[in-house]
């Protein structure tokens, strides 16, 4: 059995080493060919100086240099840290600072916007690029070098010994995920919480090596990185797709027959807009759904248009990877469930003392088992609030696991299916990422120093929650146009807010502080009634 992601890729290239491993653009790449790659990239690293736990950033989009550089890493015994391509210099620099990152993979565009925010970086020492080498200087402490070896320079040599992780408790990957306040925090998966995870997907899945799968999502996003682990395991191939239109996707998927497909409700609802002739979707065998709750109306329009496919409606999260999947047999059975635990995992619904609730008493959702990842990096504090004591732990285990008490509150019925209430803080959920309301206010805060109070809040907008943020200022009037496009550079286009509205002042608690539940009733409606045209 593999003990991480290198050895579940020479397995499948055991299994199946003709066999179409990745797509990409006109391109596709054998299993074999993958393994020898994947190679090649880690006696790089490894030349580099990568040892056991050494962070490895890789910033780019889904391409095969970045299916390279996970899969490397794990073969020298790193830890990937997948940075989303959609991210901006600030929060790049955040992310390669807090995890003490060694080595970053990218592409000579990309360096060129990170210069500045680098030399702020003095832990990273190497640079490999995955296209022609840069000889400009970029900070005094880096060292520039391509990814790979060039054409007419012979392959690396290496071989995976003592370099691969020891146990698969190993940590094999950060990856970053905001809360309520602050910067995003770097979640540790070890190796065991991936394949685990892998294993318990691809059962429900039923993946074979007859899939095609189309991988849309990043794989800074654990979501988006299932589709590769789920299709490792089961010797399928992976389409990997950046779409700018959404007649590319109908396009890959009728070219490649995909059968799988994952996303998140605003990319379901541009799928379901898109133009699909007939016979286009019919290779399509299964949907999934996670990142937000399905509408019941948008879900209709995909059955129609995907008429041979099962929809699989799942709930998650980063720190425990995928927790609960509605079968298809109960969709109509059960509208609007969560569904129940996937495969070696257990959910329970529990009070603030960690007592069970009974059927259809709300109480928060707690996620425990070998998924529930290794607590974030370097935040003891941030730790210890959300990894907390296993409410089903028997009181003579002296050394416990922790559980993840997700924030979130839910139900279970008499049935035990599981009902999403709401979430017990304000962390803003759109488009399939959290986002930290901080962040955004930290963002609009900087634009004017006349500003008094800022609220970002996340507003259904009947597919989604859009961010709308309500300021008060002590100056005139602001430009908002001015500030929305001073944001466009200062933060990724997730956690762009779509409203700014000024107020004359915000409503306050009786601490002073601003009385957020208020404001989220006050606006709960906003745009749904057109309020924002």
């Amino acid at each position: 059995m593999a003990k991480n992601l290198y050895q579940l890729l020479i397995q499948a290239q055991q299994a199946y080493p003709q066999h179409t491993a990745l797509h990409f653009k006109a391109d596709s790449l054998s299993y074999t060919e993958l393994l020898q790659q994947v190679n090649n990239v880690a006696a790089t690293l490894c030349q580099q100086g990568v040892q056991r736990f050494d962070r490895v950033a890789v910033y780019l989009p889904k391409q095969f240099e970045t299916i390279y550089t996970i899969w490397g890493t794990s073969a020298c015994g790193g830890v990937f840290v997948p940075v989303n391509p959609a991210l901006k210099p600030v929060q790049v620099q955040h992310i390669l600072q807090d995890c003490n990152v060694r080595v970053l993979v990218t592409s000579k565009d990309r360096l060129a916007t990170l210069t500045e925010v680098l030399a702020q970086c003095p832990d990273l020492h190497t640079v490999l690029l995955t296209d022609d080498e840069n000889s400009e200087q970029v900070a005094a402490h880096l060292a520039v070098k391509p990814l790979l070896p060039a054409a007419n320079q012979p392959e690396h040599d290496f071989v995976c010994g003592l370099t691969g992780a020891v146990t698969d408790s190993d940590m094999a990957a950060i990856l970053y995920t905001s809360g309520s306040t602050g910067k995003p925090k770097g979640v540790v998966l070890s190796q065991r919480n991936m394949l685990v995870g892998a294993s318990s997907v691809a059962s429900y899945l039923n993946n074979s090596s007859d899939d095609v799968i189309l991988a849309l999502l990043p794989l800074s996003f654990d979501y988006g990185l299932s589709q590769l682990t789920t299709a490792f395991l089961s010797g399928a191939s992976v389409v990997l797709l950046d779409f700018f239109l959404v007649q590319d996707v109908v396009r890959a998927v009728t070219k490649h027959q995909v059968t799988g497909i994952a996303a998140v409700p605003p990319l379901w609802a541009q799928l379901a807009k898109a133009k699909w002739p007939a016979g286009s979707a019919a290779s399509v065998r299964y949907l999934t759904n996670s990142g937000g709750a399905m509408p019941q109306t948008l879900l209709s329009q995909l059955q129609a248009i995907f008429s041979q496919a099962e929809p699989y409606l799942m709930y998650g999260l980063t720190e425990a990877f995928r927790s609960t999947y509605l079968p298809p047999a109960d969709l109509a059975r059960k509208p609007g469930s969560m569904g129940k635990a996937i495969l070696n995992a257990e959910i329970l619904v529990v009070r603030e003392d960690g007592s069970l609730c009974g059927p259809n008493e709300p109480g928060e959702l707690v996620h425990r088992g070998p998924l529930v990842s290794l607590g974030y990096w370097n935040a003891p504090e941030k730790t210890a609030e959300r990894f907390k004591f296993d409410p089903m732990t028997p009181a003579g285990i002296q050394l416990t696991s922790p559980a993840v008490w997700s924030g979130d509150t839910v139900k279970a019925d008499a049935e035990g299916y599981l009902y999403f209430i709401g979430r017990r803080d304000e962390m803003i959920k759109t488009s399939g990422y959290r986002v930290s309301p901080t962040e955004v206010e930290e963002a609009i805060y900087r634009l004017d120093p006349a500003l008094v109070d800022v609220a970002a809040m996340g507003i259904y907008d009947g597919v989604d929650q859009a961010i709308l943020v309500v300021v008060a200022t002590t100056g005139s009037d602001p430009d908002i146009a001015s500030w929305q496009t001073q944001l466009k550079r200062s933060l990724p286009n997730f956690m762009q807010p779509r409203t700014i509205l000024v107020l004359d002042s915000l409503p306050k608690n009786a601490n002073g502080k601003i009385d957020r539940k208020t404001l989220a009733s006050q606006y709960e409606d906003y745009f749904l009634t057109g309020a924002s045209t």
